[in-house]
């Protein structure tokens, strides 16, 4: 499909522990969405290629945001510019892929997304949580983490996205605190066309299952 290293059936093996929501699958619709993006953008193709087939090789273990994903982007990074140097790439261009990695979370830790190629790999990654596949991601995650698919937010959490100390963290939580804001997010103008039509799916499901949940759908 794409003539760069490394050759992605390589890549499998490197999410082998990955949590569902983070999989390899997940790394290949990303690589997918990344290289449309790419392209459409004007971006370096090599750059986001093999940022987008890294971005999750290291720490995207299950456990949720307290757990070892918390630093996934930093490991990735790094294990990202120990096999490109044994690759013998230039080191200005291990540090292009590196950016991207570091700069794809949605809760920055102080790096955003400088270049081009950080930006298509950024939007790539949040598309995922949008759409049909990013209902499917979010429901697997709250149930991998032993959370429920809907629970009642409290006013505390509609109002300041802070929980109550016995109050789960749902799906439709993280629909509330996250997803619904994932396109405002989004960089380029390609990114922003996909999101428009998930955007619209998402809203759909979370507001159907929000409704039967609490009885006002028959």
């Amino acid at each position: 499909m794409w003539d760069f290293y490394p050759d992605i059936e390589d890549a499998r093996a490197w999410y082998a522990s990955a949590g569902l929501a983070h999989d390899f699958e997940h790394a290949l619709r990303v690589l997918n969405l990344a290289m449309k993006i790419a392209e459409n953008e004007a971006a370096d193709l090599e750059i986001v290629y093999v940022a987008a087939l890294l971005h999750d090789s290291r720490g995207a273990t299950p456990g949720g945001e307290d757990g070892a994903r918390m630093g996934h982007h930093l490991a990735s990074a790094q294990f990202a510019g120990e096999i490109l140097a044994q690759a013998g790439w230039k080191k200005e261009r291990i540090e292009a892929v590196q950016h991207c990695i570091r700069a794809h979370r949605y809760r920055h830790d102080g790096e955003q997304s400088q270049s081009l190629e950080a930006q298509c790999v950024f939007d790539a990654d949040k598309l995922d949580v949008l759409g049909a596949v990013g209902v499917a991601r979010t429901i697997a995650y709250a149930t991998h983490a032993g959370q429920p698919f809907y629970a009642r937010p409290s006013e505390q959490f509609l109002n300041t996205g802070e929980r109550l100390p016995d109050e789960p963290h749902s799906a439709y939580h993280e629909y509330l605190f996250k997803l619904r804001h994932v396109k405002d997010r989004l960089y380029t103008s390609t990114g922003k066309q996909i999101a428009a039509q998930r955007e619209t799916i998402l809203h759909k499901f979370f507001n159907q299952l929000q409704a039967e949940c609490e009885g006002e759908a028959w």
